[in-house]
């Protein structure tokens, strides 16, 4: 400090505020075209869903008509609304345990130290980086009632074909096998990853005091994988919620609307039906119940995780 007050210049106390906005400035510039894509992308259309939501307003005409809570008060009494909130949990309900429970299988199988073992695990991923339309339409061959390998496989053991797409009672069913089929491996991969974290002292401590395979799998497997479980549910969660892709190729909400979901029956308001104010109701409701799922399993699930 002598020497800076023997030279002439500011001691450092006095620089460094001012060096310290500086670095901020130089933060604030760097940020600044993120913030803004950010601000554009996100934040702008989120603030203006929300404005739409309480207002009518049909697309095609600049006015919109404000008029407040009418389109939440009116979701309240659309049988359809809730017919497609009910089929939305099936579709969850259905998909979720049986991904998981298959997933959790497959990635204990390629855990393995077996040759060739990597070509498995690419041909299991392959799906998670196929576009949905495509995979939709192939399973809409599989699913033929006349010439599909779904109702041949069924005749080889004796069961009568299937009318899978175009029966109310099995239209559901048919989405979620295909639905299990591509999330399995996204799936696999997050639990893949968590077996190889697993240390294998922990096993080797564990045999020696005599410990057999399930007694393995069920003390050690599943309390260091309960992370990649608690994470692979929270996102099927949120995914399966938000499904739409196969619905609008494979069925278009029917047959009698018993796939009909809460994102299809959004977009057929939005875009079909030109009810902009509603179908941001719609939206704004969907939110809600993923958020509010959220936070039961971050609250409640999350107790029962064990982390290393």
């Amino acid at each position: 400090m002598a020497v800076a007050r023997e030279a002439g210049l500011p001691s450092p106390a006095v620089l460094r505020p001012w060096l310290r906005l500086q670095e901020a400035l130089a933060a604030y510039v760097f940020l600044a075209p993120a913030a803004l894509i950010f601000a554009a992308f996100i934040i702008f259309p989120v603030l203006f869903s929300f404005y739409l939501s309480l207002t009518r307003w049909n697309l095609l005409e600049p006015r919109k008509a404000f008029v407040g809570l009418e389109n939440y008060l009116t979701l309240l009494r659309d049988p359809v609304f809730s017919r497609a909130l009910l089929n939305t949990l099936y579709f969850a309900a259905g998909s979720i345990p049986l991904s998981m429970v298959l997933a959790l299988a497959v990635a204990l199988l390629l855990n393995q130290k077996v040759r060739g073992m990597a070509a498995y695990r690419v041909a299991y991923f392959s799906p998670m980086v196929t576009s949905t339309v495509a995979i939709a339409v192939v399973w809409m061959w599989i699913f033929d009632p006349y010439n599909g390998v779904a109702n041949y496989a069924l005749s080889l053991v004796g069961v009568p074909p299937l009318r899978w797409l175009f029966d109310p009672g099995w239209a559901m069913p048919a989405l979620i096998i295909m639905r299990v089929w591509q999330t399995l491996g996204y799936n696999v991969v997050v639990y893949l990853a968590g077996l190889q974290n697993v240390p294998e002292t922990y096993y080797e401590a564990a045999r020696i005091d005599g410990a057999s395979p399930w007694s393995l799998f069920r003390s050690i497997t599943l309390p260091l994988l309960s992370p990649s479980t608690f994470f692979i549910l929270v996102m099927s969660i949120i995914s399966s919620f938000q499904v739409f892709a196969q619905i609008h190729v494979m069925t278009q909400g029917g047959p009698l609307q018993s796939t009909t979901v809460i994102v299809y029956y959004i977009y057929q308001h939005a875009f079909e039906g030109y009810r902009m104010g509603y179908s941001s109701a719609m939206a704004f409701v969907l939110f809600a119940v993923i958020f509010s799922l959220t936070l039961v399993q971050m609250k409640w699930v999350q107790r029962r995780v064990h982390y290393e």
